[in-house]
C-alpha cells in the first residue's frame, strides 16, 4: 500500500507543477498581448535610421587629396583611387575614385580616418540590384546624395514602434 500512496503523491505533485507551468506560460502570453507589433510593412513603411547608422558612402570629389588613407585602413583594400602626379606643382590629382558596395562591409574606417572628411556615411540602405556590377559606384554615383524618406508622403516613416499608437 505504501508504493500506491507515494504514487498518488507524485501524481498530485506533478499535476500541481504542470498547472503552475501552464499558468506561468499563460501569464507570459498575456504580457505580450499589450505590446506593439514589431514588424513593419516594408515598402510602405520605413524605419528612420539612427544618427550613427552606417549606410552608403557619400564622396566629395573636390575635397579628396588622393592620399589613399581610405585604402590603407580598409580591411579589404576596397576603394580604388586613381591619381596622377602633377609635376609642375608636385601634388596628386585625383582621376577616379570607386567603391564596390557588393564587397564593402560598411565598417566605416575609411570615413573615420579620412583627413579631409571627403567621405561620409549616408542613411541609404536600399542598394539591392539584379546585377552585382551595378553596385560598383564611381565618383559620380558616390557624389549623389540619397533622397530623404521623411518628405515622401507615399511612405509612412516609423520612428520607434513603442512611441506610436496601435492602429
Amino acid at each position: 500500500m505504501f508504493p500506491m500512496v507515494t504514487g498518488f503523491m507524485n501524481y498530485g505533485q506533478q499535476t500541481v507543477q504542470t498547472a503552475r507551468y501552464i499558468g506561468q506560460s499563460f501569464m507570459i502570453t498575456l504580457s505580450h498581448v499589450n505590446r506593439f507589433p514589431v514588424t513593419i510593412q516594408y515598402p510602405y513603411e520605413k524605419l528612420i535610421t539612427s544618427e550613427r547608422f552606417r549606410g552608403r558612402i557619400h564622396f566629395e570629389f573636390d575635397k579628396c587629396i588622393a592620399c589613399e588613407v581610405c585604402v590603407r585602413v580598409c580591411p579589404i583594400d576596397l576603394p580604388v583611387v586613381d591619381w596622377k602626379l602633377e609635376t609642375d606643382i608636385q601634388k596628386k590629382r585625383l582621376l577616379n575614385y570607386s567603391i564596390d558596395f557588393g564587397i564593402c562591409i560598411f565598417c566605416g574606417n575609411c570615413v573615420e580616418y579620412c583627413p579631409t572628411n571627403c567621405l561620409s556615411m549616408t542613411e541609404e540602405y536600399e542598394l539591392s540590384t539584379y546585377d552585382r556590377h551595378e553596385l560598383n559606384y564611381n565618383q559620380i554615383a558616390l557624389g549623389r546624395l540619397p533622397l530623404s524618406i521623411i518628405g515622401d508622403y507615399t511612405i509612412r516613416t516609423v520612428l520607434n514602434s513603442s512611441h506610436h499608437k496601435r492602429q
